[in-house]
């Protein structure tokens, strides 16, 4: 009792001498020292509620410390502090020396915690820090109230970031929908609703369209009808029948298994109800019986179906708005249409924009080898290892040089070096030994394909290698809520384009593509005007593998580098190749065009089951190729001939 004493003179003391101010926040807890010391979700309310009135700046700290349970009461003095050692004071933050006080620990339980929180969510709309801006604000998406409407709106004008007063104003916009005070002022907000494609304004007008069935002799007069249900076209009539029965408006019908057991557990003599059990064979002599039996009180009566379309007949089955408001729901419906359109067009386009994406990696994938198997006819199995090694040679340029961005740079023309220094050898010493031979060509490739695989494994190791991607390509490009592309796919696209008008430029302006051009078209008449056709097969290999080789450096940066990862886009690039129209680079786009859309929409069409997408668009292209079998763009000359 006298340390009691000591204590309370020492605040009666302190209460004198500081600011009134100081002992504001202490003073209110002190008026509610029950309610915050046991806090339940009846009694938190009127805490709260004073504790935002007040206007103190220690609100919100209070609040937070409350809710993260760490406020403590001297069991002595009544009085409360922050948990700490020392503990601090709720009003100043500093430090207080308790000696060996009694300390009994708050814990607020989930229910009022997140009363709480719903309170923390009015001063975290306006706080410094943005982050706790939008948490607020997905705090109320998450669980939205009329009483929010308020504060969010008094936030509008102190917001400085325009992404989260764009977003502020949308859940403004869905609150009023759904809890705003008048018609006009809901129907309002729900306009301003239409051009958003967000799933949060999506959520609220489902929400006010939630719908539920009914049934009954006549169509309610008062009720908000959202449909009206016709047995046998919206629903069946055994669906509508149930109904029926669940609302206690009509009597159960018998199953037929039913009748089947009530029928075999009346037997009499061998008849049943004086209809011999051998005539039981037709439904409706079993019918016949089980009524009989039920005119004698013997079972449960059954409703015909006559009688069952009769009461169908009878009863109106509707469907109702829980929101009352016509008008309301007339808006919320129209509205929900213009969105789930746009959203659908959006989808079409963002569909669109992975399609072109997953087409310029297959057309980089593709192009060295349409050049190559153009011009010489050779089946490259190993083209797949020349992309794994250019990706290879994109992580050694990484490991090198620590700038990622200058190291992409040097990377690019490194690996056009090595793997068209690598396919000059192969040329060399394999494929010039096997023209005109090309099963033993593909044979060869894919051996060499195994062992150019081995070797990335004895180098590298079987795990992934990272190839990262410059700081300025991280992320994405969001147009909305639906539409977005990652900066890594745009730089492979752009990279796709600049290589198109590379070949395009090397085919058709230069001594080399004239003279590739040449023994394309007629080798015998080209060696004859003093072009080397051995030179140029060498040449047009090593650039074909050149290419695969940048390739491999724009793919790693999308895709896992491992020894394998060639298998992964050889299938693909053949198909390309085949369906485009062989060594034709038009045709390679076209190709990498057509397959990138069919996979994309396949996908999209069966998203949960990848290999079936991959077996559906291999099934539709070879019968693209029964039908077109020298591809999109045909090729005049030797390759056409092969």
């Amino acid at each position: 009792m006298l340390r009691a004493f000591f204590a309370f003179l020492l605040l009666v003391l302190t209460g004198l001498s500081a600011p009134a101010k100081a002992q504001e926040l202490q003073t209110l807890l002190q008026k509610h020292a029950d309610e915050v010391a046991k806090p339940g979700r009846q009694t938190v309310s009127v805490v709260i509620n004073d504790l935002m009135l007040s206007g103190l700046p220690q609100v919100q700290v209070f609040l937070e410390r409350w809710q993260a349970r760490e406020v403590v009461q001297d069991t002595a003095t009544g009085l409360f502090y922050y948990e700490g050692d020392p503990v601090t004071d709720v009003d100043s933050g500093e430090a207080v020396d308790l000696g060996d006080a009694d300390l009994d620990a708050i814990k607020p339980n989930g229910g009022v915690r997140k009363a709480i929180g719903g309170a923390l969510v009015q001063f975290q709309l306006s706080d410094p820090d943005s982050a706790k801006r939008r948490e607020a604000l997905d705090a109320i998406a998450r669980a939205p109230s009329g009483d929010q409407i308020a504060p969010l709106e008094a936030s509008l004008a102190g917001e400085t970031d325009p992404d989260i007063l764009l977003r502020k104003q949308g859940v403004v916009d869905m609150l009023k929908a759904r809890y705003g005070e008048t018609t006009k002022i809901r129907v309002a907000a729900i306009e301003n609703l239409a051009g958003g494609l967000s799933v949060e304004a999506r959520a609220t007008l489902n929400q006010i369209l939630t719908t539920s069935a009914g049934v009954g002799t006549e169509i309610p007069e008062n009720a908000n009808i959202a449909r009206i249900l016709t047995p046998g076209t919206d629903l069946t009539e055994v669906e509508a029948y149930g109904r029926l029965v669940d609302a206690g408006l009509a009597t159960a019908r018998i199953s037929n298994a039913a009748i089947k057991e009530a029928l075999a557990a009346n037997i009499v003599g061998g008849a049943v109800a004086g209809i011999p059990v051998h005539d039981l064979d037709t439904l409706e002599r079993r019918f016949e019986a089980y009524t009989a039996l039920a005119d004698q009180g013997l079972v449960p009566p059954t409703v015909t179906d006559d009688a069952a379309a009769e009461i169908l007949a009878a009863h109106s089955f509707f469907e109702t708005y829980a929101e009352q408001d016509p008008e309301v729901t007339a808006a919320a419906a129209r509205v929900l249409d213009s969105i789930e359109r746009n959203v659908a067009l959006n989808q079409t386009a963002d569909l669109a924009l992975d399609a072109l994406s997953l087409a310029s990696i297959y057309f980089l994938a593709a192009i060295g080898l349409a050049i190559t198997f153009g011009v010489m006819g050779v089946i490259n199995m190993a083209h797949g290892e020349f992309i794994m090694m250019g990706a290879y040679t994109g992580y050694v340029m990484q490991q090198l040089i620590p700038d990622y961005t200058l190291s992409l740079i040097v990377a690019l023309p490194v690996a056009f070096a090595v793997t068209f220094g690598a396919g000059v050898a192969m040329e060399r010493l394999v494929i010039r030994w096997l023209y005109h031979r090309p099963l033993e060509t593909l044979l060869a490739t894919f051996g060499i394909s195994i062992a150019l695989q081995q070797l990335a494994k004895n180098i590298f190791g079987t795990q992934a290698r990272p190839l990262t991607s410059p700081g300025w390509l991280d992320g994405a490009l969001v147009v909305n809520e639906v539409v977005q592309i990652s900066y890594i796919r745009i730089a492979i696209f752009v990279l796709a384009l600049i290589f198109l008008g590379l070949i395009l430029f090397i085919l058709n302006k230069t001594r080399l593509g004239l003279e590739v051009r040449a023994v394309t078209q007629n080798p015998g008449m080209a060696a004859s005007m003093g072009i080397n056709p051995d030179r140029i097969n060498m040449l047009t290999f090593g650039l074909g593998s050149g290419i695969a080789g940048i390739a491999g450096v724009a793919i790693g940066l999308y895709a896992k580098v491992t020894s394998e990862m060639g298998a992964d886009y050889i299938v693909q690039s053949f198909m390309t190749v085949v369906v485009g129209g062989v060594g034709n680079v038009w045709g390679t786009l076209a190709g990498a065009s057509m397959i990138g859309t069919l996979q994309k929409g396949i996908e999209f069409l069966n998203p949960s089951n990848t290999l079936a997408a991959q077996t559906y668009m291999i099934l539709f292209i070879i019968l693209f190729i029964q039908f077109r079998p020298k591809g999109i763009v045909a090729l005049k000359g030797r390759a056409a001939e092969a």
